[in-house]
């Protein structure tokens, strides 16, 4: 029992290490960027839409909340309505499902769209984020991202793209998303502080 507890603390110096090493590495110019449109966003009345799939879906659900709630951003995600989203999937396609439901919503050149993701999508993965993006690009509209591995199309199609380092290949995936948390926790109570006391 003492030598699983020992490798137990082992692994947890270890994720904490790692969280202090993409802490100390990220891109902050990139950051005080995603707060500089944020900032824009609620000053010219603009739409945020949250956009992610898989654990990333469930971010942006909690996300949109904060961005309503705390930072007072009109703020949507179509994944959180599951009987459209399942409807679209069943008889449009994947890849066709979170652009299909941008339009229904009059996206436009004064909206953006924040794409969480782990990949960032490629022409292999995450056809619905890629699609949306490109629409976005289309409509002249901005698109930001939070993302990990190389950052995908979305590092190429953002205005914004925040790349996770990645420090090992075997917790990719658990540091973009708990990154995804901590930075749009960090955005919404940051900007809200900032435009509040400044």
């Amino acid at each position: 029992m003492n030598n699983i507890k020992s490798e137990y603390l082992s692994y947890i110096d270890t994720y904490l290490a790692e969280l202090k090493q993409i802490a100390d590495t990220i891109n902050k110019d990139d950051i005080i960027k995603f707060f500089s449109i944020l900032e824009d966003i609620k000053s010219t009345g603009g739409r945020l839409f949250i956009l992610g799939v898989g654990g990333s879906a469930a971010n942006a659900s909690h996300a949109v909340n904060d961005f309503r709630k705390i930072l007072g951003i009109e703020a949507y995600t179509p994944l959180d309505n599951v009987s459209e989203l399942t409807a679209r999937i069943n008889d449009d396609g994947w890849d066709t499902s979170l652009v299909e439901w941008l339009k229904i919503s009059k996206f436009d050149k004064n909206d953006t769209i924040l794409v969480y993701s782990v990949g960032g999508g490629s022409p292999d993965t995450s056809q619905n984020l890629v699609k949306a993006m490109e629409y976005a690009k289309q409509k002249g509209a901005r698109v930001c991202a939070i993302v990990s591995r190389n950052g995908g199309e979305a590092k190429k199609l953002s205005d914004c793209c925040i790349l996770i380092p990645v420090i090992t290949d075997d917790r990719i995936t658990p540091h973009a998303e708990e990154w995804q948390g901590i930075l749009w926790h960090m955005a919404v109570t940051g900007v809200h502080s900032i435009l509040l006391y400044t």
